[in-house]
């Protein structure tokens, strides 16, 4: 049977693709229910990208929530894996507000998490498949790395407050330079090093050469280049960027966190990092990194740019030789176009062609390819 995939949507093709590439660097798929009892969500509400849940009381009492989230129930629903790791991948629909939709969605999402024994290997490899997911959406893309570290490193040796650092670290993930040197003045600290960390930005090489200036002594800018360095070396050179306004909730993530972009899409269509702190949370000894692709942000998005509804319109009379009309779809879809049959036009249809049946054949009256 041939199967023509040009009926998928970009995030239905997404979803093949990535699958491929996850199960083929030894990811298991991970199947989970709709369901989760609330109090997972609620106690953990910082971590999700929104904090409004559906929910509903179960035939037992319980008050439980559509998932809005996979990460928490993978970790929920595992056990600590010592001196090795457990890879699993996942696509599944989660129940939230979509980005710059003010309404729940079913949504869409694939991503992997790696669990237990995490090494340097596991995370360039989760950096790397992050990597390439984006390159299996567009060629224009780009990952933007943090390292949570750094930041806090910076922040330590500013000897603030837990209030005023938290002030400083919305700051750091707005880049606003006004407001850190506004409260850095308020507190009679400088903020000369925080400043240049969030105006240093772009290639790794330049960005770490600045680090090993600013803070020499920090350990993490040695991971940073690592992870970088070796990224550039098998294929993603041109592609990754070191961006400290990347940040995540400090109480959940530690190490590396990560933005992915492609070209088309104003906001980050993948997101992820080190979450040891959010396993630390939930009682769990291991750690963990991972990401997700937010699939609802490509159903519109195709790389090749065509917005067409189908190939080709063929119009008819009423009465027309219905042998006719056959043999001339069945040609079209058998060369792997699609084909709308129709007595009138629909109005607002996106077409490549036009045709119309007549007695002595097909008329072309428009053609767009």
């Amino acid at each position: 049977m041939n199967f023509n995939s040009s009926v998928l949507r970009s995030d239905e093709k997404a979803v093949f693709e990535l699958r491929s590439l996850y199960s083929s660097y030894g990811y298991s798929r991970y199947k989970m229910s709709k369901f989760e009892e609330y109090d997972l969500y609620v106690r953990n509400k910082e971590f999700l990208v929104s904090d409004r849940v559906i929910t509903f009381t179960d035939t037992n009492g319980k008050l439980m929530a559509l998932k809005p989230d996979v990460t928490l129930s993978i970790i929920r629903n595992s056990e600590d894996a010592d001196g090795y790791v457990r890879k699993v991948y996942y696509d599944e629909n989660v129940y939230r507000v979509s980005k710059g939709n003010d309404a729940f969605g079913e949504i869409m999402q694939t991503g992997l998490e790696c669990i237990g024994d995490i090494d340097d290997y596991n995370i360039y490899e989760v950096l790397m498949l992050a990597s390439e997911s984006l390159k299996r959406i567009s060629d224009e893309y780009v990952l933007d790395l943090s390292h949570m570290g750094v930041v806090e490193y910076v922040l330590d040796s500013m000897g603030v407050s837990s209030e005023t650092r938290e002030k400083l670290l919305l700051c750091v993930g707005e880049k606003n330079v006004h407001e850190i040197r506004s409260v850095c003045e308020k507190e009679a600290v400088s903020s000369a090093a925080l400043e240049k960390l969030v105006t240093t930005y772009g290639n790794g090489e330049r960005v770490c050469a600045v680090l090993r200036e600013l803070i020499p002594e920090c350990d993490h800018v040695a991971s940073l280049e690592k992870m970088v360095s070796a990224l550039e070396k098998n294929g993603y050179a041109g592609h990754v960027n070191v961006d400290f306004s990347v940040t995540g909730n400090v109480r959940y993530y530690n190490g590396f966190v990560f933005k992915g972009f492609v070209n088309g899409i104003a906001s980050g269509v993948l997101s992820g990092g080190q979450y040891d702190k959010l396993m630390a949370r939930m009682n769990r000894r291991s750690r963990a990194i991972g990401f997700a692709v937010y699939l609802d942000l490509l159903e519109r998005f195709a790389d090749n740019g065509d917005s067409y509804d189908v190939d080709t319109v063929i119009l008819y009379d009423e009465g027309a030789d219905l042998d006719a009309l056959n043999g001339v779809i069945k040609m079209l879809t058998d060369s792997g176009r699609s084909v709308t049959a129709q007595r009138r036009l629909p109005e607002k249809l996106h077409y490549k062609q036009l045709l119309r049946l007549q007695e002595r054949g097909v008329e072309i009256l428009e053609n767009n390819a």
